[in-house]
């Protein structure tokens, strides 16, 4: 784990992590086992330019350990680390221009180290492309990596070792840890490739600290979160920024209607949402209070439909429970009765009321526990979003922040011990309808909290702790290595 949890009684965690870290726009289909080797490759290139070495580089090797070998392939792990050694990084890449990479390193073997930097964005793909640095040219394919599945480094099951040499020189060796979320962290660095909100104003170590702090200075957790964002940005920018996630999401969703056809890989899983969305556009046009579950389950299923085909995506808190939080916003901004009808400045004060609250709550788990699939399950990750979307919705439903807290610890409370099994490796079976399930138990979870006045008999911070521990008692056969449960109760093909 990359903070312990003797250090999180000691130190308190007297810092925030950032909506736009807990939010962040990526590529599928997973934020451990694509998103983070690509970052982690990519902050190696990014060394040997700052060194001044880049241009002697004769050859690479990268091996990959634990969980990302054994599910590497299903997850897209090998030709993520080639493309971030190839200069393009998750917030900026351009999916037809990597794809065409891989086909080209396929046929001939070359891979362009830093060839394909590009200008940095926000909220959607480049429109240009700039070459910023063009190293040298080696032979390095996928086949050349090294994969050792059974081999588990202390710090962390998702491991990836990266070295260049010139000629038989080693010039670099870096290990990185993705430890979830797209985070990672390189062997011996504290905590995360996150920014950190070490000078904010309010910073919680436990759910009972924020809900006392919120209480104290009269703000409701979203509005207390808001004040730790604006120790880094402009209340403009952090707007502007979460509507631009929020776009990026609906962009996803409205990517994956339009595909047809089967999922990638040997499951031969069908897409369904683009047929489901045509069917439910026929029954219920004006969007009725009766099919609003319906809705739900698509935007979740067409999310992670997304996600499997390497689309463009945003971590929620992680690409395996992408899909939660934007469907139950999808259900907030269509379906409550204070906010389906109005107009655009109240939702967007919505959505960005929903995220903060969200992210506050996935601050708690990312520092108190994990939402690594790989060290804890998928309870890490699908429970996690479905803790943070039932705190965001029972923010906007004008809940009290016992009741937002509460709303959080119920959703997690029946998410625990769940398993990590992909079928294949693959990001598909269950991880789809997992994320539509998960979705209508956040919900649930609002709809109960609100019923209530706040007070209950497990805290937020206890169902945490539960989560880590279950996490550690877990077989590793659960923990996103496809060597248990459906994964080999399933036949692949």
């Amino acid at each position: 784990m990359d903070i312990s949890h003797e250090q999180i009684e000691a130190e308190k965690l007297e810092y925030d992590i950032s909506v736009f870290d807990l939010f962040s726009i990526g590529v599928g289909p997973s934020s451990s086992h694509t998103v983070g080797p690509m970052r982690a490759t990519n902050r190696f290139v990014t060394e040997l330019i700052e060194q001044g070495v880049l241009d002697r580089v004769t050859n690479v090797h990268i091996d990959l350990y634990g969980s990302l070998a054994a599910t590497g392939a299903g997850h897209g792990t090998m030709s993520a680390a080639l493309k971030g050694l190839a200069g393009f990084v998750p917030e900026t890449i351009d999916i037809e221009a990597a794809d065409q990479f891989i086909t080209k390193n396929e046929a001939d073997g070359t891979l362009p180290l830093a060839g394909y930097a590009a200008q940095d964005f926000v909220g959607g793909p480049p429109e240009s492309k700039t070459r910023l640095i063009s190293g040298p040219t080696v032979n390095y394919r996928e086949a050349d990596m090294t994969l050792r599945p059974l081999t588990v480094l202390e710090r962390h099951t998702n491991g990836i070792k990266v070295a260049a040499w010139a000629g038989e020189e080693l010039l670099a060796e870096r290990t990185y840890f993705s430890i979830g979320g797209g985070f990672i962290v390189e062997e011996n660095e504290e905590g995360g490739n996150n920014s950190g909100l070490y000078d904010a104003p309010y910073p919680f170590g436990s759910g009972a600290e924020l809900v006392s702090m919120a209480n104290e200075a009269g703000l409701s957790i979203a509005q207390l979160k808001m004040q730790n964002e604006l120790s880094a940005r402009t209340e403009e920018q952090i707007r502007e920024g979460i509507i631009g996630i929020r776009s990026v999401m609906t962009m996803c969703v409205g990517s994956s209607l339009s595909r047809v056809g089967y999922l990638p890989g040997a499951l031969k899983v069908r897409c369904r949402a683009g047929e489901w969305h045509r069917n439910l556009l026929s029954e219920d046009p004006n969007k009725s209070l009766d099919y609003w579950m319906d809705w739900v389950n698509l935007i979740a299923l067409a999310v992670n439909e997304e996600n499997a085909f390497g689309g463009r995506i945003v971590t929620a808190p992680t690409n395996g429970a992408a899909g939660i939080i934007p469907a139950v916003l999808h259900y907030a901004l269509n379906y409550l009765p204070g906010i389906r009808h109005c107009g655009r400045e109240k939702r967007e004060q919505t959505i960005v009321d929903f995220f903060l609250a969200a992210s506050a709550v996935g601050a708690l788990y990312k520092k108190r526990a994990s939402i690594s699939g790989a060290e804890v399950g998928c309870q890490g990750e699908v429970g996690t979003a479905s803790s943070m979307a039932a705190a965001g919705l029972t923010q906007v439903m004008g809940g009290t922040n016992e009741q937002i807290e509460n709303a959080a610890e119920i959703a997690m409370e029946h998410n625990l011990g769940l398993t990590c099994d992909p079928v294949g490796g693959l990001v598909q079976i269950p991880c789809i309808e997992r994320n539509a399930m998960a979705a209508a138990k956040a919900i649930n979870a609002s709809k109960m909290a609100m019923r209530g006045d706040g007070e209950h008999r497990v805290s937020l911070d206890q169902v945490i702790e539960t989560m880590r521990q279950t996490g550690a008692d877990m077989s590793e056969r659960y923990k996103e290595t496809s060597m248990g449960g459906l994964a080999v109760n399933v036949v692949e093909c």
